[in-house]
């Protein structure tokens, strides 16, 4: 029975040519294995949202920008970093889900949400606390993400007790929610200064600011009040706005026609002025003539005005004539007459 051909292959048979043909070409395999392997553990790619921190041999070397890099394979590590916003829902301290809902195993429960405020009042109070990484080396070498986590909810949760504890019920419920959120963000910011990490706290919003559920019914009523108020207070401002103008031009009316009065009144007065200024010059020339020329038209005056005058003459003799003092209606009294003696001539 025959064998086949390569059943009965000896290394012995071969030549020391073709010996040699075989190492080398087991070689240069192995070499491009290894050129391969080498690449493959040194090439590594850094996404777009990412940094990569280079440690060599454990300690920190480089930090290197999105795009493919290369690295000293079993010298070099690199950590990829994720240089996003990233967000925390709290008071619980759970991350956001990319669609802005939290977590759905996220226990949420309104008496950690309570926060006692100045006048000693709860207000539920919810907010979104937003960082990112801007020094990727401190980093990785300041807390791991859970650490990272549970610093910022407890730096979070005093910073926000601590500035509503400053405002009261009303003002955290209502017109001050603005301040409060801008004065907690630059607290938060100064606090996470100190731990060196890394980080940075980009914003802060205030989500849900509530009454607790016993007072809420209270806390309503109050609403509509203070709306009620503004629409009373809007109404009072639209009708001061339409009786302003014309209260503005009766005021000008009547300022006007003071001033032209008082023009007249004055032009009145400098007329007057000037007139007895002139008599006045008049007297100084001649005194006496001026004095008499004063008197009468002074009694020419007064004479105008008094009616029905009668004079009598001083030196009158005789009968002491009689005037009629009762109404013009009545008759006259006739002049004396003699008696009658009968006898004619």
């Amino acid at each position: 029975m025959a064998r086949h051909p390569a059943s009965n292959f000896d290394w012995g048979d071969m030549t020391p040519q073709q010996l040699s043909s075989l190492v080398s070409a087991a070689a240069v395999a192995f070499g491009l294995l290894v050129v391969a392997y080498i690449g493959w553990s040194a090439a590594y790619v850094v996404d777009a949202h990412e940094q990569a921190v280079v440690l060599r041999f454990g300690k920190y070397h480089s930090t290197q920008p999105p795009g493919l890099r290369f690295k000293i394979p079993g010298v070099d590590e690199r950590v990829l970093v994720d240089m996003s916003e990233r967000s925390l829902r709290l008071p619980w301290g759970h991350a956001e889900r990319a669609d802005g809902w939290p977590s759905p195993d996220a226990s949420r429960s309104d008496e950690q949400a309570l926060i006692l405020t100045g006048d000693l009042y709860a207000a539920v109070v919810e907010w979104n606390v937003f960082w990112r990484v801007i020094e990727p080396e401190k980093y990785i070498f300041s807390f791991n993400d859970q650490q990272l986590e549970q610093t910022l909810v407890a730096v979070a949760r005093s910073t926000m007790h601590r500035i509503v504890g400053d405002y009261s019920a009303d003002e955290t419920l209502t017109g001050k929610r603005e301040e409060i959120a801008l004065a907690a963000l630059s607290e938060m910011k100064q606090a996470l200064e100190l731990f060196n990490a890394g980080i940075e706290i980009t914003d802060l919003q205030l989500q849900r600011v509530t009454p607790p559920d016993v007072v809420k019914p209270s806390f309503d009523q109050v609403n509509a009040s203070i709306q009620e108020k503004g629409q009373l207070i809007y109404e009072a401002t639209r009708e001061r706005n339409s009786l302003l103008p014309l209260a503005h031009a009766d005021s000008d009316k009547l300022i006007r026609e003071a001033e032209g009065y008082a023009s007249r009144r004055l032009a009145e007065a400098e007329g007057e002025t000037t007139a007895l200024l002139a008599k006045y010059e008049s007297y100084k020339l001649a005194p006496e003539i001026t004095r008499q020329r004063m008197y009468l038209e002074t009694m020419e005056r007064v004479f105008a005005n008094g009616g029905r005058k009668v004079i009598l003459d001083e030196q009158l003799k005789g009968l002491v004539p009689l005037m009629n003092l009762g109404s013009p209606s009545l008759p006259q009294p006739s002049a004396p007459t003699r008696p009658n003696t009968g006898s004619s001539r």
